[in-house]
């Protein structure tokens, strides 16, 4: 017997709880005679400290919502609230530049912010141990794999004093055994820092490994149609008969809203 997963209601949450709430987000594209309609009437809560998957099909609107919510574009209609949330943007690419060191790459945001160089220094120091990767700090992105480049990216979103990590599809370019030892990384690092994640990813079982909730957005326009409370005791292996079982359960509803194309 498959386990049930329950639909998160959608009571409202007091403000000091919340992180982030979307009401009614709407975005459309293109001009008044032809316009394509990205998301529609999205409403979401995040609760501090909570980690939230975003899954669908390809196209429906997950990345646009990201961006919304990172204030790299703006909602045709509707209201985004982060509450005292500074926030931070990983993308699937670690987007290091590759003439400076990885301390330098996570000192930079602290260098734009004019903290005084003794001081970025420390700090990058001190985030390069809590990603594990203090022993490179003097190596350029070209010089450490995948993987480590985004644990750069990790160290460098947690210099920005982000407290709001929002995360697309971080992962994907990465063979299966680097991403299972990520998954533990990023764990840590989320509790250690007390971070809100929302994290987009194609992955359903990907999305159950990491998430306290995954949201499913419907096809074109993307609209959140279920929403699943994720009850498997951490720490969660990926390849556990619980999180395979939990992903099946999300993986057909989302092929039955892929067939609504």
């Amino acid at each position: 017997m498959r386990p049930r997963l329950d639909v998160v209601p959608r009571s409202g949450q007091a403000r000091e709880s919340l992180a982030l709430r979307l009401t009614n987000v709407d975005k459309r594209f293109g001009s008044r005679t032809a316009t394509v309609q990205a998301i529609e009437r999205v409403c979401l809560e995040l609760r501090r400290g909570e980690f939230v998957c975003l899954v669908g099909a390809s196209g429906c609107g997950k990345t646009t919502l990201l961006n919304i919510v990172a204030g790299l574009d703006t909602a045709t209609t509707g209201t985004v609230e982060r509450f005292d949330s500074r926030t931070a943007l990983i993308f699937q690419e670690a987007a290091l530049f590759p003439w400076l060191t990885v301390e330098q790459n996570v000192a930079f945001p602290m260098r734009v912010a004019g903290v005084p160089r003794a001081e970025r220094q420390q700090r990058a120091l001190e985030l390069l141990e809590i990603v594990r990767l203090v022993g490179f700090a003097r190596h350029r992105p070209h010089q450490i794999s995948g993987g480590m480049r985004q644990r750069v990216a990790l160290a460098r979103a947690l210099a920005q004093r982000a407290d709001l990590l929002l995360m697309d599809e971080p992962f994907a370019a990465l063979d299966a055994l680097m991403r299972d030892h990520l998954y533990d990384e990023l764990e840590r690092v989320v509790a250690v820092a007390k971070l809100t994640v929302l994290f987009v990813t194609h992955n359903v079982r990907e999305a159950v490994r990491l998430g306290d909730r995954v949201v499913l957005l419907s096809s074109r326009p993307g609209r959140i149609v279920r929403e699943f409370a994720i009850e498997v005791p951490r720490p969660r292996r990926i390849e556990s008969p619980d999180v395979a079982a939990q992903a099946r359960i999300i993986l057909d509803h989302l092929r039955e809203e892929s067939s609504h194309v």
